[in-house]
């Protein structure tokens, strides 16, 4: 254990890029759960992932550069209206489907990177995240791209539809998966929603929604400081430890998680 370690320069945006990316993933990953289409995220993040492979692999541009960019939301994008139209036309197989398109966008990648001699690190990168790399700059324009989703969650929610929920979603997966990785992106998303879902009241949900997020980034950034492992691996972990003591005070509470 090295106290030394536990630098807030480095600390400090890296748990900054992880409260954007919750603010955000808390109430979408809400909808997720009620709509049964838990592995939705995976599928549209490694859409987005396969949109960034295809563009370095055919060197249009550098990896944050505008043309790569413009790649990965297309291409998430494109995955959203896919699922958009199998939603209307295969309703009762819509999860199958999303898992379908993971494996698919996945190996895709895979293939992509197949005579890249740095394809495993860069897949790696993807999956897990760099977010111990982040910058205050780097989060600038993913704070006011959240801001812009949050105002069109809260203010147009009832108006969105299934295409508007998905492309809001697209848009808003391919920016959290190249900050934080795939794993942290499900994690974000999932996790709080699945500990809270006992909770009554939305409100009551979101807060305490957030708070499990906020300290299992804290708690996993400084454990992975402190015992110099992937920073990404331990947020998650940290995040599905506290999720599960959540899930168990709600039950605790007398409003059951889980029904028998």
């Amino acid at each position: 254990m090295n106290l030394a370690s536990l630098d807030w320069s480095i600390l400090g945006p890296a748990l900054l890029a992880g409260l954007l990316v919750l603010a955000t993933h808390v109430p979408l990953g809400s909808q997720v759960l009620a709509r049964g289409i838990v592995f939705i995220d995976l599928a549209i993040a490694q859409l987005a992932g396969l949109g960034v492979i295809a563009a370095h692999t055919l060197g249009w541009g550098e990896e944050q550069g505008w043309q790569t960019q413009a790649v990965a939301v297309g291409t998430a994008l494109l995955g959203a209206l896919l699922l958009t139209w199998s939603e209307k036309r295969w309703p009762e197989i819509q999860e199958a489907l999303i898992g379908v398109l993971f494996v698919l966008a996945a190996t895709g990648g895979i293939l992509l990177m197949s005579s890249d001699p740095h394809g495993g690190e860069h897949l790696k990168d993807l999956l897990v995240g760099q977010i111990l790399w982040v910058t205050l700059p780097d989060l600038i324009p993913i704070a006011v791209l959240y801001a812009v989703v949050l105002a069109a969650w809260f203010g147009l929610r009832s108006r969105l539809g299934g295409l508007g929920f998905y492309a809001l979603f697209a848009v808003t997966v391919t920016a959290s998966v190249q900050l934080v990785g795939v794993y942290l992106v499900f994690a974000s998303l999932i996790i709080p929603a699945l500990a809270t879902r006992g909770c009554g009241r939305e409100s009551s949900r979101l807060a305490l929604g957030y708070g499990l997020g906020i300290t299992g980034y804290a708690v996993g950034l400084a454990l992975s400081a402190l015992f110099d492992l992937p920073s990404g691996a331990v947020v998650v972990w940290s995040l599905a430890v506290l999720g599960m003591l959540v899930a168990w005070r709600v039950s605790a509470s007398g409003r059951r998680l889980f029904h028998f």
